[in-house]
């Protein structure tokens, strides 16, 4: 059955009480207003305490397409899980809270997706217009290591935060990652883990779906949840726990 949406976007939202006052919520509704199709906006929030959840509470009161889902508080992972496996879309994209990626770059997506493409993903320039030398280091140093690790040569930039599914792709992707990972369970602090977007992808693959890599404008935005020395180790330690269940045939 055809959904009643064209797109569901997912947002995921951890103490992201600064960038909802900055206004990113508005900017999303205003420019999806402007378009002549049907959408659906969900925000995850995984267990907010700085006053995010009760903020979206109040904005989805007053803005009917878009809703809230209260996650335990499992990650971005478990977040954007959550959401996806409950979009309706027929076309699911998932987005972060900050927009580094605005919005707009959505209808490159959506091309690409209507051209025959089972998975979009945005892909920024190497440049990283705005981003510190460190991360800019971290992230090309990121990018060889899952080439040497985990393969998907073919495949540039597989940690931008802006990625569309068909409906198909996305509930058999998310429903087999999180089946894979027992459901995900619940954590302390924040955690924005690199191997999500590559087990994602990496899935996608051996599950025969379309891959199509679309550059798009990204601007650096600064986050205190960012550590660049934990998330590099973490970074690596994702790449050899993909590595052994690549090897243990958990994928096929």
């Amino acid at each position: 059955m055809k959904s009643s949406f064209l797109l569901s976007v997912v947002i995921p939202s951890y103490n992201e009480l600064t960038n909802l006052r900055k206004g990113t919520l508005d900017k999303v509704e205003h420019y999806l207003e402007r378009k002549k199709y049907n959408y659906e906006v969900i925000v995850v929030d995984d267990r907010s305490d700085d006053g995010s959840l009760e903020f979206v509470r109040e904005f989805v009161r007053e803005n009917p397409k878009f809703r809230i889902i209260e996650n335990n508080h499992t990650g971005k992972a478990g977040a954007v899980t959550a959401g996806v496996l409950a979009a309706k879309g027929d076309y699911i994209l998932f987005t972060d809270m900050d927009q580094a990626t605005p919005i707009e770059e959505v209808e490159k997506l959506l091309e690409a997706a209507q051209n025959g493409n089972d998975i979009v993903i945005g892909s920024r320039s190497t440049k990283r217009k705005g981003s510190p030398l460190i991360r800019q280091f971290i992230s090309r140093s990121t990018i060889i290591l899952r080439k040497l690790v985990v393969g998907m040569h073919d495949i540039s930039d597989t940690q931008c935060g802006f990625k569309l599914f068909s409906q198909k792709a996305a509930h058999d992707i998310f429903e087999r990652v999180r089946e894979i990972h027992h459901g995900f369970k619940s954590i302390h602090g924040s955690s924005v883990t690199a191997g999500f977007d590559i087990e994602l992808l990496y899935v996608g693959k051996k599950l025969g779906y379309r891959i199509k890599e679309v550059p798009v404008d990204w601007l650096y935005v600064e986050t205190r949840r960012v550590s660049p020395m934990k998330d590099s180790v973490e970074g690596l330690m994702d790449l050899l726990r993909i590595k052994r269940n690549i090897m243990s045939g958990i994928y096929d």
